[in-house]
């Protein structure tokens, strides 16, 4: 309800005075309405509930008697205790105040607009939309870009055609001839405008739209496409309830990464509505190549187009309700049935799903994801092609109606303390550091300092060597090598604080330096700080699942792992 308009009112004003044109939905005033409106004066009240457009001077009058109704919307949601001559005075603002936002509030209303002034022809004309006074200031922003763009656009035809003077002065005539008509037939004027005015029918339909779904895609004077979303509303139209905000989109959207995947919400044909004409074909030329296995680098590659690209098109179809982002569906994606999942016996996607599987209960296939769950897990090498993609499939919709969600693993590097194994750990750096101050001692078979050196690192983990093959021969025996790999591993440990230092040497697979040195270069580039998923570090730093799985679970002493969702992701519907 915060979202619809309760009202859309074309306005204008030129040197022979202000009018309201038009008026949607159509409503007739009571005479007790008009009445109070005319002989009321301003309660005390009255002012205090009223805030005044910027540098607009309205008269005082008009301004109390509109604030003495305390509420000026009705049961059933129409406007109430304000006539056409009140609007007509409030929104027909100067010219100083013309191409910028205008806002008015009076009790639980508030009026947004951006007037416009048509130069070539010497008018003002504001497009004002009635929205309740909570709607939140994205709600309000949104409306203040469509009325902009409805006068930019009628501003176009205007010096095209000189479409908006013929609309208006139609407009004006109709009015007239029932106002001489009027004891004669009660026929409200803007039915008749309705009728016979396209430009009426426009601003009709884009209040409806607005109401019904929150989109537009409309033409004007069957020549300039217009389109629109009204976030806010569009997407209530997958999950119910919710409100999601254009800020949640833009940092949903400035996290896309070219290993996300795209899932379409909607049938391709329905996609067309959401673009311009001119838009279509690159769109067209994107969903040709779609698949939600695939990733946005292999969609681009396909369709030979540049990533960015891709972006712009994914953001567009996100921001109108058409798709959501996801990671491709593979078999190691986890996923958990989301908390409000509207799962009940009298839930419409029940009915839903058996249409769309027949044969398949929702409850019993949402029941294998009631703990986090891969899909690896549910399926064995045994089973037919045909039921993996049946399962896929099952997935995909789930999470079009936001049944499920995906976890991502995080890591988070974080030593623990303990006393005694920390002394321990540097009585044997002091002895290793010792050993090599003593430059001129030597073992009995001649080693160096050094050689000393390498023997006591070594026999910190001697019986727990890392199971990563190293690059030379296990039986290589010289002592140079070990010397050589010692030194290195000294200088990856010199990477962290020294109590950092002391827990990593515990772990038996630091003294591997091929294990030691990747787990450096991951934490160097901040991948350890619970920020980054699996995911974008394979992806970004050219891993194995399997070579990143390995390496973590070696570290495992320091490093903590867990799931949950991608933030920017889970903003949306959060």
């Amino acid at each position: 309800m915060e979202a619809s308009p309760i009202a859309t009112i074309l306005v204008k004003s030129d040197s022979k005075g202000d009018r309201l044109l038009f008026r949607f939905p159509i409503q007739k005033s009571t005479e007790d309405e008009q009445q109070k409106q005319s002989v009321t004066p301003a309660s005390p009240f009255s002012m205090a509930n009223i805030s005044q457009p910027t540098n607009q001077k309205v008269d005082d009058d008009v301004l109390s008697s509109a604030a003495s109704f305390r509420s000026n919307v009705s049961a059933d949601g129409l406007l109430k205790g304000l006539n056409d001559e009140v609007l007509s005075t409030l929104f027909a603002v100067k010219s100083e105040l013309c191409n910028r936002k205008f806002e008015l509030k009076i009790n639980d209303l508030r009026f947004v607009g951006y007037p416009t002034l048509i130069q070539s022809s010497k008018y003002m004309i504001n497009i004002v939309f009635a929205l309740y006074a909570q709607a939140s200031y994205s709600i309000v922003k949104c409306y203040y870009e469509l009325s902009k763009r409805l006068g930019s656009a009628l501003t176009f035809e205007e010096k095209r055609c000189e479409y908006l003077s013929k609309e208006m002065a139609l407009m004006l005539k109709i009015h007239d001839a029932v106002e001489q008509e009027k004891d004669i037939t009660k026929e409200c004027a803007f039915t008749r405008i309705i009728d016979e005015s396209t430009l009426a029918q426009c601003l009709k339909d884009v209040h409806l739209e607005l109401c019904n779904s929150g989109l537009l895609n409309i033409t004007i004077n069957q020549s300039l496409t217009l389109c629109f979303c009204l976030p806010q509303k569009a997407h209530q139209f997958h999950k119910p309830g919710s409100m999601v905000e254009p800020e949640a989109i833009d940092k949903c959207l400035n996290s896309l990464k070219p290993y996300h995947g795209m899932l379409l919400l909607v049938d391709p044909i329905d996609l067309l509505d959401c673009i311009p004409p001119c838009g279509a074909r690159i769109l067209l030329q994107l969903i040709e190549v779609y698949n939600p296995l695939k990733s946005l680098q292999n969609m681009a590659s396909d369709a030979e187009m540049l990533i960015e690209h891709v972006y712009t098109l994914v953001g567009h179809l996100v921001y109108w309700a058409k798709a959501i982002v996801i990671y491709p569906l593979c078999e190691s994606n986890v996923y958990v049935t989301t908390p409000d999942a509207p799962l009940h016996t009298n839930s419409v996607l029940v009915e839903k799903f058996a249409a769309k599987f027949p044969g398949m209960s929702l409850f019993e296939v949402i029941s294998d994801f009631s703990l986090p769950t891969s899909i690896g897990h549910l399926t064995t090498p045994l089973q037919h092609p045909s039921r993996q993609g049946r399962l896929a499939e099952m997935v995909l919709w789930m999470l079009k109606h936001h049944l499920l969600m995906q976890l991502h693993t995080y890591v988070q590097f974080m030593t623990t303390s303990d006393e005694f194994d920390e002394e321990l750990a540097r009585d044997k750096c002091r002895a290793i550091e010792s050993a090599e101050r003593d430059t001129n001692s030597n073992n009995t078979n001649g080693h160096s300092a050094e050689t000393i050196s390498s023997d006591l690192m070594l026999q910190l983990s001697s019986s727990h060597r890392s199971t990563y093959s190293p690059s030379l021969p296990v039986d290589f025996d010289d002592d140079c090598i070990e010397i050589d790999e010692n030194e290195r591993i000294k200088k990856l440990l010199e990477n962290f604080e020294e109590h950092d230092r002391i827990a990593i040497s515990k772990v038996p697979a630091a003294s591997n330096v091929e294990d030691l040195t990747l787990m450096v270069k991951l934490w160097q580039k901040g991948y350890f700080k619970g920020e980054d998923h699996l995911e974008e570090i394979i992806y970004f730093e050219n891993l194995r699942r399997s070579q990143l799985l390995q390496l973590l679970d070696k570290f495992r002493d320091v490093l903590i792992m867990y799931e949950t969702e991608d933030p920017a992701i889970a903003s949306l519907y959060s």
